[in-house]
């Protein structure tokens, strides 16, 4: 059958009739290129779409059937215009009201990064704010564009057609259910795989499919560490052992070294007291240097069994990180997994034959190291010192403090006078080189002997004088003058040449009695004055050298002459 050009033309006409704008149209896909599609819906003229407008262009095939819409029959140059995506979102509008008054979930397409966000293709053009593509906000968009996966619709303007989605919700949705299935299907003791999502200062969080586990540093390895960081890094997938659930604050506990043998076991079998030990300083503080003996297993040398003399005040003096040292093994407490070592062990103790080379008795040479209210400090060799106290300075001087005759540094003789080995401690004295003057004081004063010696200390009750051999006489303020002395300081001053009689001599008490007004008295005289000076209360006169000089030191002090 032959059809007229007649029939053709209102066949054509027709078919012209059936397209009005705005309508939604079948077309097939005519040609491919670059990056648009000739597609022909049956009108005269054909129409162009982009590329971009279609989910996955490159699977697109000439001959391809696609639904678009018609904008207009004709442009400036004849064709028609056409939109798959508007097409696709007119059609696709109500389903998506539909799923958002659900609810419910759609799936989409990220088409694209725009300022905020991503444009998300769900038969719509869609938003997807930085902040709801994931529960941490990603710093790269870009990894995203190209790949599909499930929204939550969180806002709709019908009027603009705009729609706002969000992946975050149903990530946490997700994580959450995770979270109550693994707390209630988990105990203490059972094995976990996580990623270590980052580190802190006291460990690590592990992301265990939905919900955070702390790796704390203590339980990273049995080896003492300084930062977690040596053990784990971001990214790092992990087995280890759950340790601890608490249920209500969503809080676990996890561990990895409990996953290995612990070196600690049967550790004093392996390490006795007293056995050499090699290791490698792993850390310094000021009491002591950590030693690594094997892996996970420390010991600590505290500073004081670094040397038997060495006078040692950090580690740090002696000792550098990664030293390689040998040590012995003092002492182990598993339960607290310590190991005292000790490195002045390996030599003799000097104090173990202290007796051998300081006799009791033997005069020895040392520099004065250090001085306190009590007495001085002698060095005899490295690491040995021996202790002078004041009373062991002098026969006859009160000494109130060491300084008053030495001085730091000075080389100075003494003689050892006892030896406290357990304490470690060496008794020196100075005095003990000589003989005691008062053994033999009879010899070189007699009552009534005249005398001549220098003003040393001034006391409101009298003044000390110097007289050879190192002694000293009292001159009580009653044997000054012949007149009435109110103050000693009027008429004596120390450093001043006197002339005095001797008028009584105690050598038990070891006190030596003057007069100057008795150095011209005949001698019945001064029987009489030394008969009326028994009479005086010992507290007056004849006080013993430390109670006098104690009294003096109110109005004395050495170098600085009376007040």
């Amino acid at each position: 059958m032959t059809t007229t050009i007649a029939e053709l033309q209102q066949l054509i006409a027709a078919s012209v009739k059936n397209y009005r704008e705005g309508s939604i149209v079948k077309g097939h896909i005519l040609e491919k290129r670059p990056k648009e599609f000739l597609i022909d819906i049956g009108y005269k003229s054909e129409g162009v779409v982009s590329a971009s407008e279609f989910d996955n262009p490159e699977e697109i095939n000439v001959g391809d059937e696609v639904e678009v819409l018609l904008e207009r029959l004709e442009n400036d140059q004849g064709m028609v215009v056409l939109s798959k995506q508007k097409a696709s979102q007119r059609q696709n509008w109500s389903k998506i009201v539909k799923l958002f008054e659900a609810e419910g979930i759609i799936k989409g397409r990220v088409k694209s990064v725009v300022k905020g966000g991503l444009i998300v293709n769900v038969g719509v053009e869609a938003f997807l704010p930085a902040s709801q593509v994931d529960i941490n906000p990603p710093k790269d968009l870009t990894q995203f564009v190209g790949n599909t996966y499930d929204f939550k619709i969180v806002k709709i303007n019908e009027d603009r057609k705009n729609v706002v989605l969000s992946r975050r919700e149903l990530i946490e949705a997700e994580r959450s259910e995770r979270r109550q299935q693994f707390l209630g299907t988990m105990s203490a003791g059972d094995k976990v795989e996580g990623t270590v999502k980052n580190i802190t200062d006291f460990g690590a969080f592990l992301d265990l499919d939905g919900i955070d586990g702390l790796l704390h540093i203590t339980d990273m390895s049995w080896a003492r560490l300084s930062h977690p960081s040596e053990a784990v890094k971001p990214g790092d997938r992990l087995t280890v052992v759950v340790l601890e659930i608490n249920k209500d604050k969503e809080r676990i506990s996890l561990g990895l070294k409990q996953l290995q043998s612990n070196p600690w076991d049967r550790l004093e079998e392996r390490f006795p007291i007293g056995q050499k030990i090699k290791g490698k300083v792993t850390n310094l503080m000021p009491y002591g240097a950590f030693v690594q003996i094997e892996e996970g297993i420390e010991g600590l040398i505290h500073v004081s069994e670094l040397s038997w003399t060495k006078r040692i005040t950090r580690p740090s003096d002696v000792l550098t990180l990664g030293q390689d040292i040998e040590a012995v093994v003092l002492g182990v407490n598993k339960e607290d997994q310590k190991i005292s070592l000790g490195v002045r062990q390996l030599e003799p103790n000097p104090w173990d034959e202290i007796e051998q080379r300081y006799v009791i008795g033997k005069q020895v040479r040392g520099q004065v190291r250090n001085m306190t209210a009590y007495g001085a400090f002698v060095e005899l060799e490295e690491g040995i010192d021996g202790m002078v106290h004041v009373s062991d300075l002098s026969w006859t001087k009160k000494i109130n403090h060491p300084s008053e005759i030495l001085k730091k540094g000075d080389e100075i003789d003494a003689v050892v006078i006892d030896i406290d080995k357990a304490n470690q401690r060496i008794s020196l004295g100075v005095k003990q080189i000589e003989t005691d003057p008062w053994k033999e004081i009879e010899g070189k004063f007699k009552v009534g002997d005249v005398v001549k010696g220098t003003v040393s200390k001034i006391a409101n009750f009298g003044a000390f004088i110097e007289l050879p051999g190192d002694i000293d006489g009292l001159v009580h303020i009653s044997q000054i003058s012949e007149d009435r002395v109110e103050k000693v300081k009027d008429v004596l001053k120390p450093g001043q040449e006197v002339e005095a009689r001797v008028i009584k001599i105690d050598k038990t008490e070891r006190r030596l009695g003057l007069s100057i007004k008795a150095t011209g008295y005949s001698e019945e005289a001064l029987r009489k004055e030394s008969e009326a000076l028994e009479s005086v209360k010992s507290g007056e006169d004849m006080v013993s050298f430390g109670a006098a000089l104690t009294a003096a030191e109110e109005e004395y002090r050495p170098g600085q002459g009376t007040k």
